[in-house]
This record gives structure tokens, sequence and C-alpha cells, in this order.
């Protein structure tokens, strides 16, 4: 419900907020203003989200917590959307994301509000195990089924040319011994 009434009230305070600043500076100004905003943006994006994906890469290589890193990342793209957006609130908005003591108070606030759960995966244990290839051996089982070739069948598309209309050759791809 509270996000029906920020996609009612939000427009409406933009629209507001264009009239007024369209007033006080005049409409070319105002549009090369929200052109200017969306250029920032677009720039935002493109700077702040590759180094923050490679402070959260650097984080993860150093074997530390990368949630603040990409925290911070996500909210200056988040930053980067708003100000492409038009609109001089959603531009205000973005300016303050941008500042990073107000996305450390942000995260703070919203790690209150955050409850840490923990998933546990059981897996059934078998009661004997043989690490795979002990001594050359391999435990497998096959069926052996005399199936007549197809007449006019099509060689497989992996076999080379001058082997595919060979009818001693056709069954030996070459992967094993015969």
């Amino acid at each position: 419900m509270r996000l029906l009434w920020l996609f009612i009230v939000l427009p409406i305070v933009e629209i507001a907020l264009f009239i007024q600043v369209g007033g006080l500076i005049g409409v070319w100004a105002t549009l090369g203003l929200v052109v200017l905003a969306a250029v920032l943006g677009v720039a935002v994006i493109r700077s702040q989200g590759t180094q923050a994906w490679m402070q959260a890469q650097r984080s993860l290589a150093e074997l530390r917590d990368p949630s603040r890193p990409l925290a911070h990342g996500m909210m200056q793209i988040l930053a980067g959307a708003l100000l492409i957006v038009p609109g001089f609130l959603t531009d205000m908005v973005a300016l303050l994301l941008l500042i990073p003591p107000v996305r450390d108070l942000i995260m703070r606030r919203a790690v209150r509000r955050m409850g840490v759960r923990t998933v546990q995966m059981n897996t059934a244990r078998r009661e004997t195990y043989r690490p795979p290839y002990a001594d050359g051996v391999i435990d497998a089982d096959y069926v052996v089924e005399d199936v007549p070739p197809a007449r006019n069948a099509r060689p497989p598309l992996d076999l080379p040319e001058d082997l595919g209309d060979d009818p001693a050759r056709r069954g030996n791809s070459g992967w094993t011994r015969h």
C-alpha cells in the first residue's frame, strides 16, 4: 500500500517542483538541468558501478565480508538511476545517496531492521565410501544391446567424412579401443 502511495504522490510532487523551478529559472534552463542530471546519472552508474563491483571482488579475495561494498555499490547505482529519472526530488535523493556518511546511516538503519537467519543443509551419507578411481578401478553398470544398424543411417556429425561411409569403421569413433 505504501508503494502505491509513492507512485501517486511522487509524480504530483515532481510536477509541482517542475512548475516552481520553471517559473524561477525558465523552461529551457529547467530542461537543461533535467538533461544534465540524466547525463550525470549515466556517468555515476558506469563509474561507481564498476568501482563497487571491484571493491566487492577485492573483499572476497581478501576473505572479508563483501556486504558493505555491495550495499554501497547498490546505493550508488540507485542514485544514478534516480538521477536519470526526470525530477528534482529524485535528484535530491540521488545526490544524498552519493554522500558516503548518508549511505552509512542508511545501512545502519537497515541492519537494525534485518534479521539474520541461518540455513543448514544435511546430506545423506553413504555407509561405505570409496574415493573415485581408487586403485584405477571405476565402478560402473552397463548393458550390452544387440541392435542391428539401421539401413541408410546417417553417420554421427562428429565423425570425419572419410569414416562415415566405411561400414567396417562406422562403429569406431576413435575414442575407444576395439
